[in-house]
């Protein structure tokens, strides 16, 4: 199979009918229970939190929920969140650290909602505050890019002591098609800098963004959708496990100061071109 293009592979994470979060959550773990509301405004569906147990290790889930119908899609606003959303995803998070549960966060939404009402009701100072809150979080953080990870909508739930990626999944801090209008004035360049953004799973690693590749096996036929789903969840589990494992013999301090160096020493492998050599008057 011929090696796919940053945008090619956009165009897959972005597919309709790729997984949800809850299907995921629905398939590794053994148990899950939903818990709603931040307690201050109302119960916003594009993040979906709850409680979920594998063998005899319980978790604290954060996940940016996608619909499958227009209706749901509607209802879960199309997986943008609103501030509510964060402000929720901090509630649970705080619970998870005060009953010493790790965190899980699954990444897949195509931006924090920018509608006036969002913006009122502190979109900003929301996204801000869930990365401030996961920063210092005394518990293992693991994130887990499933699909279109873009802007802060994505990254105000990506700072974990680990992230992982799925092969097809991107993560970056624009679309191309904003990256496009932004820097050169021409949306028609989509294509263009879905390559020069890095957005890919393999240019994550390479530059240590991410910590983990899960490889999404090649589909021949809708035949083989579920057994490739039933792949990509066990690889996943099988990671929880380990990664949870190996962060839960650290203290509480360790874990932290972890996460800081992480993001902290981030800079160091991160070269970025100089914007201003493609810019076109």
């Amino acid at each position: 199979m011929a090696k796919l293009t940053a945008w090619e592979r956009v165009e897959i994470a972005r597919d309709p009918k790729r997984k949800t979060a809850l299907e995921y959550i629905e398939k590794i773990f053994d148990e899950f229970i939903e818990l709603h509301g931040d307690r201050n405004f109302k119960d916003d569906k594009a993040i979906v939190c709850g409680l979920a147990r594998i063998g005899k290790q319980n978790f604290t889930i954060v996940a940016e929920q996608k619909g499958r119908s227009t209706k749901e899609n509607i209802e879960r606003n199309f997986g943008m969140p609103n501030p509510e959303s964060y402000r929720k995803a901090i509630r649970f998070m705080k619970q998870a650290e005060k009953f010493k549960r790790p965190v899980i966060t699954f990444i897949d939404t195509k931006g924090a909602y920018p509608g006036i009402g969002a913006e009122e009701r502190g979109q900003g100072e929301a996204i801000a505050k869930s990365m401030f809150e996961m920063s210092r979080l005394r518990v293992p953080i693991l994130s887990i890019v499933i699909g279109e990870g873009s802007s802060g909508g994505a990254l105000a739930l990506g700072v974990g002591n680990k992230v992982i990626m799925l092969e097809n999944a991107i993560y970056s801090i624009l679309s191309p098609e904003g990256y496009s209008s932004i820097l050169w004035k021409d949306s028609t360049r989509y294509k263009e800098a879905a390559e020069k953004m890095k957005l890919t799973a393999k240019d994550l690693y390479d530059l240590k963004v991410i910590d983990k590749i899960i490889k999404e096996p090649v589909i021949e036929n809708d035949d083989e959708k579920e057994e490739s789903f039933e792949k990509i969840c066990n690889s996943l589990k099988r990671e929880i496990k380990k990664d949870i494992k190996e962060m839960l013999e650290k203290s509480s301090e360790e874990i932290v100061e972890e996460r800081y160096e992480k993001f902290r020493n981030m800079g160091e492998f991160v070269t970025l071109e100089n914007p201003n050599s493609e810019r076109e008057e």
